[in-house]
């Protein structure tokens, strides 16, 4: 959709919120009207008093307005990162729905998606998450049609999983709106010369992440990954992958330098942190989510791996709105 008017698009900055998803998200506005010659975006930024706004960098953002004042939007965009799950000041949700009565575009970057969820804002609606955030975010609001994608354009929804996909969000939508050429345009200024669409995967693959190649062993590390709630046992992973479970421990211990004892324990540990942060799940729910037979296990080997208890880890990252 074409139009000869500026479009005005609000940023809303949450405390610790990331600079990077930000950057992306702004600066491919700043490129068109550059590229273009015309006014073709204008922007604002908003915070929670009108007062500057600081990113998890520490590096502060002036705010152009507050929380709650009669700004004339076209679009907003939430950027929103460290824990987005303890966001719950009703006067920002309040807010955020009085616009999108208005018509206003409502969008979420990085942990920016929370927000809109928690305002009742995704409902119908596709959207996307940081992958940090996904398990917290689906326990929550198991309603929605939650993708693991780079972003999703749905209607006046606009989500997006953060980082660098905010480029590739802010692209398809100059694209939308003045033309593929001008986004293609704006690609090159930044030296983009992979396009990536709203549907691509968020994490680097198995191979990339683990740094290895060997096949089965990136079978076992998928079957891993994929039952930490019933995990499976040493011999039922060898199975899977053909293997004795001689050969599999051998495996693992040459390419990853670890055990599969070890490595499975850290999946579980890393995804049972992610819920214990980021949901008010009772932690025996999130022990057995995440197979543990029982608390005081779960208890024990969290306490081993993170130095503190669940319960612990939760209160200290409570903190006042």
């Amino acid at each position: 959709m074409k139009t000869d008017a500026p479009r005005k698009v609000g940023f809303l900055l949450i405390p610790s919120f990331s600079l990077l998803s930000y950057a992306s998200a702004v600066e491919p506005l700043r490129a068109a009207n550059r590229v273009s010659g015309r006014s073709l975006y204008t922007w604002r930024h908003v915070s929670g008093q009108g007062r500057p706004i600081e990113a998890s960098s520490g590096l502060a953002i002036a705010a152009d307005h507050a929380i709650g004042d009669d700004v004339d939007l076209d679009m907003l965009l939430v950027c929103a990162g460290g824990n987005p799950a303890l966001h719950r000041n009703a006067r920002t949700l309040s807010w955020l729905r009085k616009l999108a009565r208005r018509g206003v575009r409502i969008g979420g970057v990085s942990g920016g998606p929370y927000i809109l969820a928690r305002a009742g804002l995704l409902d119908g609606y596709r959207c996307t998450i940081h992958w940090e955030h996904m398990a917290g975010f689906r326990e929550e609001f198991p309603q929605l049609d939650t993708r693991r994608t780079l972003y999703e354009i749905d209607r006046h929804r606009l989500t997006c999983a953060g980082g660098i996909a905010g480029f590739d969000m802010m692209r398809a939508i100059i694209a939308a709106e003045h033309g593929s050429a001008l986004a293609a345009a704006v690609s090159e200024w930044f030296l983009q010369t992979q396009l990536r669409s709203g549907s691509g995967p968020q994490r680097l693959t198995l191979r990339e992440r683990y740094g290895v190649a060997h096949p089965k062993l990136l079978e076992a590390l998928k079957a891993m990954e994929d039952r930490t709630q019933k995990p499976l046992s040493r011999n039922e992973l060898a199975a899977a992958t053909a293997l004795s479970v001689r050969q599999l421990e051998r495996l693992f211990a040459n390419h990853l330098g670890t055990t599969i004892g070890d490595l499975y324990l850290k999946i579980r540990l890393d995804r049972a942190r992610t819920l214990v942060h980021e949901t008010a799940l009772p932690l025996l729910e999130i022990a057995i989510a995440c197979g543990f037979a029982n608390g005081s296990h779960f208890s024990r080997a969290y306490r081993a791996r993170y130095g503190q208890s669940p319960r612990r880890d939760r209160d200290a990252i409570r903190e006042p709105e």
